[in-house]
């Protein structure tokens, strides 16, 4: 194997659009490269998302393939606050009475 394959498999681990690019220059190979890449990374924020709607903020781990699950065992969706009773609304920071 040549230095320059090696170094190519490098860059290919850090950022696969760049050894692509070093490879076949701008062609539909990089755009294609660059489009999955892209998917891929959309994919995976919008799993993060709907982990922190479901779980709250912070309140879960990611465990692969775009799969999270709750640091606590028991919840599955992120606590809503609680009405008073009277059916008034919950008060928020400098909302509350008072102030």
């Amino acid at each position: 194997m040549r230095g320059s394959t090696v170094l190519l498999i490098i860059v290919a681990i850090i950022f696969p659009p760049a050894a692509v690019a070093f490879m076949t220059g701008c062609s539909c190979d990089l755009f294609i490269n660059v489009l999955l890449t892209m998917c891929h990374a959309f994919w995976l924020i919008y799993k993060r998302t709907k982990a922190e709607e479901t779980y709250g903020y912070g309140q879960y781990r990611y465990v692969g393939s775009g799969k999270y699950e709750p640091l606590q065992g028991g919840a599955t969706a992120a606590a809503a606050p609680v009405a008073d009773p009277a059916g008034a609304k919950p008060n928020y920071g400098a909302t509350a009475p008072g102030y």
